[in-house]
């Protein structure tokens, strides 16, 4: 239901949740019968829901620009300024539902259905107290860290409530995004992809609704468009769990009272393989607060390009995400099953239709770049600095696409700090010192830090191919 930067995946039911419920439980037992199957059909029907979701997910977070983007520029970048902390939750969550996956495919491939749901229970009790860690943090004192990101006094007023807005529906998500990792190990990423087009049409409606003041309701800006993400998640959240609790007695994601009260079992599991993936998000996410720090040396004009482009740049990352979900779920069950030629052809398979797609968004990016930026933003200035952002998101597919694919295989198969160190490379050691030294050090012009992203996913892609080659992988 979720992915990439500063999604609010949310909606309206189209579909009553006990049809969801019964789609999902036949799936389920069907993808256990036939068991582990690495083709690429397979792949490829793992991937298309997953990146439909994505689709709608990212889709909400460029509406939400495109609805306050008519409020005016400070109101864009408090969007983007509060966005950085919602995304640094959500991708702490996104280190837990790696683990999710890959502990729940073992067990699904070995045919240990307790094992899979204990699995689950213990993801769902590690994430929501993550959630309420880091919302507790950043409450505590948003003002000194909007400053520390070089947020204007305009800005900062303007980012305060809709940052505790978000801050309150990443609790709702944090259980959500576990409960999507179940069915996904599982192979069922079609409900998760059906919710998500339920959640999406409430965030909408929401949007439209209270961001401009509609049908008698008063005009509340960017409280509206909060509030209408808090009332999708609890939307979202109320389906996954009505899906699950309508699973039959004993299906791998069947969670219940018992097997919370078993979790401690698998907690120690779930711990090893998300601290790595939370220090990969961690490494990822602080970097970007510190990119972000960079930008503002440039102006609000280059903070409303980047809330923009970082919008598309998240869209580009929907076939890899996908693709990624696939290799973790396929290569996790593989193995799980004692079949590791299965599973290493399954990461070699992904890389190269990740390569693929690369080329086709690589063109869209820089042949309708343009188009692109005059979508959302209507200010010169604005859409000048956006330009080379996304001439330089068209050069990196190939690099991203591929790492997003071999980081599932990877993670899958139980390796979480493979990817932590690609990313605190990739960030750390290129991304941010070239940055630096391009803004403060050469005062260049923006278009030459955007370009210290490119060198980031390269980092990114060489590491884990070399990685993925090496095989260690397949003894985590």
């Amino acid at each position: 239901m979720n992915s990439g930067e500063e999604s609010d995946p949310e909606g309206t039911p189209p579909l009553p949740s006990a049809t969801l419920a019964a789609a999902a439980a036949p799936a389920a037992e069907a993808a256990l019968r036939r068991g582990p199957r690495t083709g690429y059909a397979d792949i490829w029907g793992l991937s298309w829901p997953v990146m439909l979701s994505q689709a709608l997910a990212n889709a909400v977070s460029l509406i939400d620009v495109a609805m306050v983007g008519r409020l005016g520029s400070d109101a864009v970048a408090a969007v983007g300024y509060a966005g950085q902390f919602f995304s640094l939750a959500q991708s702490v969550l996104f280190a837990v539902s790696a683990a999710c996956v890959a502990l729940m495919a073992r067990a699904i491939g070995a045919g240990s259905a307790l094992r899979a749901r204990r699995s689950l229970a213990a993801s769902i009790a590690t994430a929501t107290a993550t959630a309420a860690l880091i919302s507790a943090v950043v409450v505590a004192s948003p003002r000194t860290l909007l400053r520390a990101l070089g947020a204007e006094p305009a800005v900062i007023e303007l980012a305060i409530p809709y940052l505790w807005l978000l801050l309150g529906s990443s609790l709702l998500l944090a259980p959500s995004m576990m409960l999507e990792s179940g069915l996904r190990a599982n192979r069922d990423t079609r409900t998760p992809m059906l919710i998500a087009l339920v959640v999406t049409i409430v965030k909408v409606l929401g949007n439209a609704v209270l961001i401009f003041g509609a049908l008698g309701l008063p005009r509340l800006e960017l409280v509206g468009a909060g509030i209408a993400t808090a009332v999708a998640q609890v939307v979202g959240l109320a389906l996954f769990a009505t899906v699950c609790a309508r699973e039959e007695p004993g299906a791998p994601r069947a969670v219940g009272v018992a097997d919370f009260r078993a979790a401690g079992s698998r907690l120690p599991s779930v711990m090893r393989l998300a601290l790595p993936g939370i220090g990969e998000r961690l490494a990822m996410n602080v970097g970007l607060l510190v990119y972000f720090r960079v930008l503002a040396h440039y102006g609000t004009e280059a903070i409303a390009a980047y809330t923009v482009g970082v919008r598309l740049l998240a869209f580009s990352w929907i076939p890899g995400t996908g693709l990624g979900v696939a290799a973790a779920t396929l290569v996790g069950q593989a193995l799980g099953a004692g079949d590791a030629r299965g599973a290493t052809r399954t990461g070699w398979r992904t890389m190269r239709l990740a390569l693929l797609v690369a080329v086709v968004l690589g063109a869209v990016c820089a042949l309708w770049r343009v188009e692109l930026a005059q979508l959302f933003v209507d200010d010169p200035a604005t859409v000048a600095a956006l330009l080379p952002f996304l001439l330089c998101l068209a050069v990196s597919q190939p690099f991203l696409q591929a790492h997003f694919a071999l980081g599932g295989a990877h993670r899958g198969a139980g390796d979480t700090t493979t990817p932590f160190l690609a990313a605190t490379a990739g960030s750390w050691v290129f991304r941010l010192p070239l940055a630096f030294g391009l803004a403060y050090g050469l005062d260049a012009p923006i278009a030459w830090v955007w370009w210290a992203l490119s060198v980031d996913h390269l980092t990114r892609m060489a590491w884990m191919a070399w990685s993925f080659r090496r095989g260690r992988w397949l003894r985590a």
